[in-house]
């Protein structure tokens, strides 16, 4: 189709001709457009997030967060008791809801030296306890009695004892030596006799090749039903139905001659408090 003069003259405005040579040069940007391209360049980076900021607001609340819930938990920490001799801390009351009612040391004699062995904390079933006390104790009593420490030992209702390790050469064989000892001991106060057979299944199937350490965890306990189950670091070694075993074990706590004196007597003073 023909090009007609109004065609050449568009096109020829939009061509910058050099006025010496005559010759057309490269076209350039318009003014304007340039502007817009600039105007949207500077648009563009004050619309950018500040990523820096962003990740600052993010941090703090991550920190924020951190402190409330450290806040949380050491509002739920449970209160210690300290055993004094031995610096060793038990929490008041356990997560089963037994409560601590007395703390002592269980020292031994070896070359002429009084050995601290473990620092100990005896616990009990409050209510049940509470509810012992006062349906065969009418009167309060201005201090424990004999009977009251018997009723304690015969009951069945829960206790634990739970031990503590201090002293850092102790062996698995030698605990279970210990309390061989102990329990035949307790065993002939109550009955006049010895069952050896009885004694060495507290320990049951514990390997000698646990290694205790300062601060490695026993737990003796008395359950419901005259079954007395241990366990060593957290692993239940023995689980053992006697009712004679579960007397024995306590006694060796709460009878005449108890490991320590002055815990039986914190557990004597819980005792007439619940009346």
């Amino acid at each position: 189709m023909p090009t007609t003069m109004e065609d050449v003259t568009a096109k020829t405005g939009a061509i910058e001709i050099d006025p010496k040579s005559g010759l057309a040069l490269k076209p350039t940007m318009e003014k304007g457009k340039v502007s817009e391209g600039e105007a949207k360049i500077t648009e563009t980076a004050e619309e950018k997030p500040n990523c820096t900021n962003e990740a600052k607001t993010e941090e703090e609340k991550k920190e924020k967060s951190g402190q409330e819930k450290e806040a949380t938990v050491k509002e739920e920490e449970v209160p210690v008791e300290v055993e004094p001799k031995t610096g060793v801390s038990f929490p008041v009351k356990l997560e089963d809801g037994m409560q601590l009612k007395a703390v002592g040391l269980r020292k031994k004699s070896m070359l002429g030296m009084g050995l601290k062995i473990y620092g100990f904390g005896i616990y009990a079933d409050n209510e049940k306890l509470k509810d012992l006390m006062q349906s065969k104790i009418g009167k309060a009593p201005s201090k424990p009695t004999k009977e009251m420490y018997q009723m304690v030992i015969d009951s069945d209702f829960g206790m634990i004892v739970r031990l503590v390790i201090v002293f850092s050469n102790l062996t698995i064989n030698m605990v279970r030596k210990n309390f061989d000892e102990g329990l035949g001991a307790a065993i002939k106060k109550l009955t006049g006799g010895k069952n050896e057979e009885l004694t060495k299944k507290i320990m049951g199937e514990a390997s000698d090749d646990i290694k205790l350490t300062s601060g490695s965890v026993i737990e003796i306990s008395r359950l419901p039903g005259y079954v007395l189950q241990t366990k060593v670091k957290g692993e239940i070694v023995s689980k053992v139905e006697s009712e004679l075993l579960c007397r024995a074990f306590i006694y060796m706590y709460l009878g005449d001659d108890p490991f320590d004196k002055e815990a039986k007597e914190k557990f004597g003073a819980s005792m007439v408090s619940m009346f």
